[in-house]
């Protein structure tokens, strides 16, 4: 090759080499120019997070936190043995002469209710074998089976129920058993994934994946079976079924941070939504019932507008806008008022939690026990206070709840009962009975029972004191009945109360998996 041949051909070259620099750093400019995100304009290098640039630990990997929290998910499986039932059924003769008189005529024929089977799930918390799940999972059960994810079973011991809360702590006689850790809730974030874990539909353990959608939910079902619910739900779109209930919701590091209990749906199947309770709760609820047998609910003592109302229900309650809770009531001997807390201010943080809803205030107040010292801020004509408030229990003192079978039955019931005044029960030959003066959304619900009514037996054993009620209907099992009179009036009654019944009404579009 000649010299002047291989002198243009390095001239050549030369000039591409330097054109395909000066190419490659005109694209690094622009790259760079065009990752600086303009006011209302998405930057287009989004799409580099597909590999992982742009977020933190991204993919997301399930495989370790599945296999660290399905060992410690268990099924559980419930029985309700047969039991004969009384059916009420309306006679034309009650009002004038009473139930009882509809006897005659058949008016409440017997129902044999066949035996019972259903199931659900739980977690494993202690490596001793203490176990939490729903309440309406192991709810009226006479024997209760607890199969892990080795497939050993044992028969598990009813430790605490808390209806409020839909919260049931079981345990079974095992050690060294795997168990999950404790999160956190309050540092759950909207858009995160999790994991819920369980049995649906009598399967093996099963693992779905989902994003948290919302938090603090209020869905109004725990008031079905308590007067005093307590609802501040996880949401997520983690597929939950019939058999999940119980079960874990973990984050992507194993740890627990909700028990599902609820989905959204008008089938009974997965239809978008589930809903978990949040751990902070959970562990608070699980700490009471262990230790006192009973759970230790502390009242701030206010009254607050649903988070469901509407802007015209504000305005017809001459209620201005504003940030926070509004309080629309405070009672006269709860923590609130002895605080200088008063109707009208907006409560904006628990012990400097910001609180945007009755939900969320719910939600912090429930981790706290009658006697606890919180802070709370509130807004009164646009300025900021705080008061340090020392909450209360139901009764408006500081003591501590004894738990025992009276009390959980006492949730049951539902209604407001107090004892009937000594002399109006002699007019009606009876030492004592026990006034239903609100009936509410309990068990009493469930029947005819109308306000006012004084229950003076039950299945014919004389009943004086409320105490005496409910220890007789805790030791009694299906159908009872409930005799007594309306003071006043000279006829008795006789009304059949299903103790296995759900309080209040059902809602189709909220089921409990």
């Amino acid at each position: 090759m000649k010299r002047s041949q291989i002198a243009w051909t390095v001239v050549i070259s030369l000039l591409t080499t330097l054109g395909s620099i000066y190419a490659v750093g005109k694209l690094k400019s622009n790259s760079v120019a065009s990752s600086v995100q303009e006011i209302g304009k998405v930057p287009f290098n989004y799409a580099s997070f597909a590999g992982g640039d742009g977020v933190k630990g991204y993919p997301i990997d399930f495989t370790a936190a599945a296999q660290a929290a399905t060992p410690a998910v268990v099924h559980i499986k419930t029985r309700i043995s047969a039991r004969t039932s009384t059916v009420s059924r309306r006679n034309p003769f009650a009002d004038l002469f009473g139930d009882d008189f509809g006897d005659l005529f058949g008016g409440s024929p017997n129902m044999q209710q066949p035996e019972q089977r259903a199931s659900g799930s739980g977690v494993l918390i202690t490596s001793d074998g203490y176990i939490v799940t729903n309440n309406h999972v192991i709810e009226n059960a006479d024997e209760i089976n607890v199969t892990l994810n080795n497939k050993k079973s044992y028969k598990a011991e009813l430790i605490g129920t808390d209806p409020s809360s839909d919260l049931a702590v079981l345990k079974i006689t095992a050690s060294n058993l795997p168990y999950l850790v404790w999160g956190n809730s309050d540092d759950v974030k909207l858009g995160q994934w999790v994991l819920a874990i369980g049995y649906p539909w009598t399967l093996d353990v099963t693992v779905t994946a989902g994003i948290v959608s919302a938090k603090a939910r209020s869905l109004g079902i725990n008031a079905q079976k308590s007067q005093t619910p307590v609802e501040s739900f996880i949401q997520t779109d983690a597929a939950v079924n019939q058999g999940n209930s119980g079960g874990a919701l973990v984050d992507t590091d194993g740890k627990l941070i909700g028990i599902n209990s609820a989905i959204a749906s008008q089938t009974g199947s997965y239809a978008g939504y589930s809903y978990a309770i949040p751990v902070n709760i959970v562990k608070k609820i699980y700490g009471d019932l262990i230790k006192f047998g009973a759970v230790q609910r502390a009242y701030l003592g206010v009254s607050y507008v649903p988070d469901n109302a509407s802007d015209e229900q504000m305005r017809k309650m001459n209620i201005r806008s504003g940030e926070g809770v509004y309080v629309s009531g405070v009672a006269d001997d709860g923590a609130a008022k002895q605080s200088g807390i008063k109707e009208g201010d907006y409560i904006v943080a628990i012990n400097e939690t910001k609180v945007t809803t009755g939900s969320e205030m719910v939600e912090q107040v429930a981790n706290f026990k009658p006697g606890d010292k919180i802070t709370v801020t509130y807004k009164r004509e646009g300025k900021e206070y705080k008061a340090n408030v020392t909450l209360r229990n139901k009764s408006g003192n500081f003591e501590v709840v004894k738990g025992s079978a009276k009390e959980g039955m006492r949730e049951k019931l539902g209604g407001e009962l107090v004892e009937v005044d000594k002399a109006v029960a002699r007019q009606y030959g009876v030492e004592g009975a026990v006034l239903v003066k609100v009936v509410g959304k309990g068990l009493l619900g469930t029947t005819r029972i109308q306000q006012d009514f004084a229950i003076s037996s039950v299945d014919g054993k004389p009943v004086r004191t409320v105490d005496e009620l409910v220890s007789v209907l805790g030791k009694s099992k299906g159908t009872v009945r409930l005799e007594g009179f309306y003071p006043g009036y000279e006829s008795t009654y006789a009304y059949p109360l299903n103790l296995n019944a759900g309080g209040g009404q059902s809602n189709k579009d909220l089921q409990e998996p």
